[in-house]
């Protein structure tokens, strides 16, 4: 059953789920990848950690405000890190203007943190997600469908598959449809049959097209008792109730805060894994002024200002929700604009044509149920040859017409067209 009406920070709350955990605030999981040493650790951990999951929160907040704002009233779920993982990949190719609005639209100050260290930071984290763990399913890759016969410079696809890790697929856009059912089906797979459609169309000017998915299964440390689940209230304004299934809890031990200066409640639900879930409940009439205090410093409060308390009786709805989102109207509100026009400068890419992005389509869906969460996301990007000059030619004035059968180069038809609009 869904909860419809859930209030969009609910969502935000375990969209947390995706920030806290060992390293940092990122969860640990299981991606096809070579097991990182502690050697390679040691090492890689002198690109700073703390800097990826600072900017990526700061982008995460930033992008939610965005789309919360353009659906006031509506669940809002969403991976930030699958967002910002594509256009880091993304940059890859880009040069110029178009790369530092990438790189600063995601949050990073290049003046402290040079492109080749972001790039290092996103490839440690792909490794440290990597990581099997038995208490936790978290997969986590890229892929790369490029144009058949079109040349990537050696140095993107290289790129592309030592930091990113992605597999690259060569795919015939001109057959659109076609495309765009091997790019689904292929998303589809990879979350679980979660994802269904993430592409409602591809152009047959579509030359390359990026995709990074995740995959999130956790298990709660203490599960609710399915047997106490009951209908309930949910007030989804001060005019409006619905009826949703509620889970409880009625004596539970387990880190909490009381932000008294924002105005709301903090409750942490710890995972089977060292993984956790942050539910933030704002006093009534307080969820929008809670909404603008999202920073990551305002997380990093929280998280270390979480203290154990006894006897919470806590209810929480039992929910799927998903989002499916088109952030090509969205990402230029964080100052990523060159990309989507035709001043794009993807020539890292490819050096036989020029490129622009077309599409940044992104989907999401969560579950939340007595035994623990599953979520998926998956983020598409498409990038398009640029439009050559066009030679106008239009048929508006009197003009000739023949039909020719081609193999026996006879002409079947001819004729002349003066007035178009005579029978």
């Amino acid at each position: 059953m869904r909860a419809e009406g859930m209030s969009p920070l609910l969502a935000l709350g375990l969209l947390v789920a995706g920030l806290c955990s060992r390293v940092h605030c990122l969860p640990e999981g299981a991606l096809d990848l070579e097991k990182v040493t502690q050697e390679d650790q040691h090492r890689e951990a002198s690109v700073d950690n703390f800097t990826l999951a600072s900017s990526n929160t700061n982008f995460a907040f930033s992008l939610y405000k965005q789309l919360a704002l353009k659906t006031p009233n509506e669940n809002v779920i969403f991976s930030p890190l699958s967002v910002s993982m594509a256009l880091a990949f993304l940059s890859l190719g880009a040069r110029g203007t178009t790369l530092t609005e990438i790189l600063e639209g995601l949050k990073f100050n290049l003046t402290e943190t040079p492109e080749s260290e972001i790039h290092q930071g996103f490839q440690h984290l792909l490794r440290t997600l990597g990581q099997p763990s038995n208490q936790l399913q978290l997969s986590v890759g890229n892929a790369m469908f490029v144009q058949e016969q079109l040349k990537l410079l050696d140095k993107f696809r290289d790129d592309a598959q030592a930091l990113y890790a992605a597999e690259v697929s060569s795919i015939n856009f001109r057959d659109p449809d076609t495309a765009k059912s091997l790019i689904n089906d292929y998303v589809k797979n990879k979350t679980q049959g979660k994802i269904v459609d993430l592409f409602k169309r591809l152009d047959p000017l579509t030359e390359v097209v990026l995709v990074n998915y995740i995959y999130f299964k956790a298990k709660w440390k203490l599960p609710f008792d399915p047997r106490v689940t009951q209908q309930a209230e949910f007030h989804v304004s001060e005019n409006r109730s619905v009826e949703v299934p509620m889970m409880r809890i009625p004596s539970l031990v387990t880190p909490m805060f009381r932000d008294t200066a924002l105005g709301c409640v903090v409750v942490e639900l710890q995972y089977t894994s060292n993984d956790s879930a942050l539910f933030i409940l704002p006093d009534e009439g307080r969820l929008e002024e809670v909404e603008a205090k999202l920073l990551p410093e305002t997380l990093r409060r929280w998280r270390d200002s979480l203290q154990p308390r006894e006897r919470i009786h806590l209810l929480l709805p039992r929910f799927s929700v998903s989002g499916d989102y088109d952030l090509k109207g969205i990402l230029p509100q964080l100052g990523i604009r060159k990309a989507f026009t035709d001043k794009a400068d993807l020539s890292g890419v490819t050096n036989t044509t020029e490129l622009w992005v077309s599409q940044v389509v992104h989907g999401a869906a969560l579950d939340v149920d007595e035994e623990g969460t599953k979520a998926t996301a998956t983020t598409g990007i498409s990038m398009e040859s640029k439009s050559m000059d066009m030679i106008p030619v239009h048929f508006n004035r009197p003009f000739l017409l023949s039909i020719v059968h081609r193999d026996t180069e006879s002409v079947i038809f001819l004729g002349k067209v003066t007035d178009p609009s005579q029978a």
